[in-house]
């Protein structure tokens, strides 16, 4: 990768996204439209002696939800619209390796996940009086790895879609079932034998971890560390995997 193209190639995307007023809204307003509906649906559910609310353990995931969400959705699409309109073929005509057009997308998209990560954060801190023993940045921290990786997804997921609505539907392929084998809603440990097998290799899974490592740990944690570089690998593995069946155009 060169880095005077990754650097450009990250600004042209981020001042794209700059330009989409819905897409901003989209990553700054719904988050913290979504964590009022949880605050309130939880406010009055009383917390277990020495266990944290259900409010402090559902809103402290969605915080990591959020950005692995919606990045997918904007990725995939962003992506298969600059096949479709020629913007790819001609960019991948320039000096533009296949390498920097991806790893910008996961930086630019990155740093935007680490901003809705932030938005976020401060309204469930600093407004529902959000409770965790580790601090907000590691929170964000993990927010902003969601992103990366689910712009790798997107990415990846991508080049299989003609159409926007192709592009939609992998939602429920890839984000579904990670959504349900996180822990969540059962802890792992509690899965029947071969969905705990499934859920050991879903990525997001780790990034739950890391996120109950932070609300129950003040000081990082050797796990939390582990899954954080489980994430960034899977991450940087997807990436790849994006570059190699990266098309230049729609068929």
């Amino acid at each position: 990768m060169n880095p005077r193209i990754l650097a450009v190639t990250t600004g042209r995307i981020l001042r794209q996204l700059g330009h989409d007023r819905r897409t901003v809204a989209l990553l700054l307003v719904v988050p913290a439209l979504l964590l009022t509906l949880v605050y309130y649906m939880y406010a009055d559910q009383p917390a277990a002696p020495g266990q944290p609310s259900a409010f402090d353990r559902i809103a402290l995931i969605m915080l990591g939800f959020f950005p692995f969400i919606v990045m997918f959705l904007v990725t995939s699409i962003a992506m298969l619209r600059e096949r479709t309109t020629g913007t790819l073929e001609r960019l991948l005509t320039t000096p533009l390796a296949k390498a920097d057009l991806l790893f910008g997308y996961g930086i630019a998209f990155g740093l935007a996940g680490a901003v809705q990560a932030t938005v976020a954060s401060a309204v469930a801190y600093w407004l529902f009086d959000l409770d965790t023993a580790g601090s907000s940045g590691l929170v964000i921290l993990v927010a902003a790895l969601n992103a990366v990786l689910a712009v790798a997804l997107g990415l990846f997921c991508s080049a299989f879609a003609r159409t926007e609505f192709q592009a939609v539907q992998f939602m429920p392929v890839v984000v579904a079932p990670q959504l349900l084998l996180c822990g969540l809603f059962v802890p792992r440990g509690e899965m029947a034998g071969w969905l705990q097998a499934v859920s050991d290799v879903l990525p997001l899974s780790y990034a739950v971890e890391a996120l109950q490592e932070v609300g129950a740990n003040a000081e990082p944690t050797g796990t939390m560390w582990r899954d954080v570089a489980v994430v960034a690998g899977a991450a940087v593995l997807a990436l790849v995997l994006a570059a190699a069946t990266l098309r230049r155009r729609s068929g």
